[in-house]
């Protein structure tokens, strides 16, 4: 093996140890979205913590898809978590949508 091939890449170290950790937060409940998201209208913190974290997994899901622009993967996971974060803070849940079909917007 040449020495490229066991060089240490940071990005990737980062990448792996974010996928772990975001990995450990389970899907909700559409019943579970719409109470959270009626929470952060009220200006609940925590609420936005847990609709984010619920939703990162599609976020880096959404960026993999453009992995081969000029952006790095995780700078484009970056700017997704920005968009999500975003969508959480304005998202109605009296409208009939799920919370990522509306979050999707912003994420791009």
């Amino acid at each position: 093996m040449t020495h490229d091939e066991h060089r240490y890449d940071p990005e990737a170290a980062l990448l792996r140890r974010y996928l772990q950790e975001i990995g450990r937060f389970r899907q909700l409940t559409p019943e579970e979205e719409r109470e959270l998201a009626e929470r952060i209208q009220k200006g609940d913190a925590e609420a936005l913590r847990q609709l984010v974290e619920a939703n990162l997994r599609f976020v880096v899901a959404y960026a993999k898809r453009f992995r081969h622009s000029r952006i790095s993967l995780l700078d484009l996971i970056n700017e997704g978590n920005i968009g999500l974060i975003q969508a959480a803070k304005k998202f109605d849940p009296k409208k009939n949508v799920k919370f990522i079909t509306y979050a999707v917007w912003w994420i791009r």
